[in-house]
């Protein structure tokens, strides 16, 4: 998901090295952490699913 943003934040990062433009390091940048951001998201997505489910299981399990 986040991969994509973070493979061209760095190509951003390093075409603005290339080219000595900040503003294009710092567009590459802001890409990567938002692809970054993405990846946590997903994460904490995955481990409040997985919980719901624990839950689920403990309350069949106590019915």
């Amino acid at each position: 998901m986040g991969i994509l943003d973070k493979i061209t934040g760095r190509a951003k990062k390093a075409a603005g090295d290339i080219a000595d433009d900040a503003s294009l390091r710092r567009e590459g940048r802001q890409e990567e952490r938002k692809g970054e951001a993405k990846d946590e998201l997903s994460n904490a997505q995955e481990r409040a699913d997985a919980k719901a489910d624990e839950v689920a299981d403990l309350e069949r399990k106590t019915s």
